[in-house]
């Protein structure tokens, strides 16, 4: 299994040289939130864990009482400013509050995002969730993308996996003293699942 790491704003200055040479394989860092936040801190963390060599993941912080193609096109130009999306880059959706909406609309707006990031980007996105907001039916029809699950009351890559899903990739086994993940997979499974040129981007 490959080693991960999340990031936010709260985390203020990352030292990815440092993370990358105690074993961090991949990481994800928060982007944006809704339609107006963008993370103060994204940006050098782009950066940083490009030139670190860790497979790049950004994700956008899900406010489904909003327009989701809207917070869609408010993350994939947050991307692009700090640079864009290279080959084998990820990119996520955290799925984990409810805005007091009723699970069937929370699930329907998180499709509509999915579905959106795959006809801008050309990108299936990983979902990001936990156990008991799954079971609670914010994230039916979502069995198809990769399943990011927050379990940090589990063993180490061995998450319970909540319906719709059968299977999970990343595993948020920790929080302390940043949130640690793990893929299970090799480096070339885990770009599988990001971003591909078009063969004129190639060029």
């Amino acid at each position: 299994m490959l080693n991960g790491i999340d990031v936010s704003n709260w985390q203020g200055v990352v030292d990815w040289g440092r993370h990358a040479k105690a074993g961090v394989s991949f990481a994800f860092a928060k982007a944006t939130e809704g339609v107006t936040f963008t993370d103060p801190w994204f940006g050098r963390n782009w950066t940083g864990m490009r030139e670190s060599w860790i497979v790049c993941g950004a994700y956008h912080f899900a406010r489904p009482s909003g327009n989701p193609e809207a917070q869609v096109g408010h993350f994939l130009r947050a991307v692009g400013q700090a640079g864009g999306l290279h080959r084998g880059d990820l990119l996520a959706l955290d799925l984990e509050t409810n805005d007091h909406l009723p699970a069937p609309r929370v699930a329907r707006f998180a499709r509509r995002w999915c579905d959106a990031v795959i006809a801008q980007a050309g990108v299936r996105p990983v979902v990001y969730t936990f156990l008991s907001f799954a079971r609670n039916g914010n994230c039916a029809g979502l069995e198809s993308y990769p399943l990011w699950i927050a379990a940090p009351d589990h063993p180490r890559g061995r998450p319970e996996v909540p319906v719709p899903w059968s299977n999970w990739a990343i595993h948020q086994h920790s929080n302390k003293p940043v949130d640690r993940n793990v893929f299970r997979g090799t480096r070339a499974d885990l770009t599988s699942l990001g971003y591909r040129p078009r063969r004129s981007e190639d060029a």
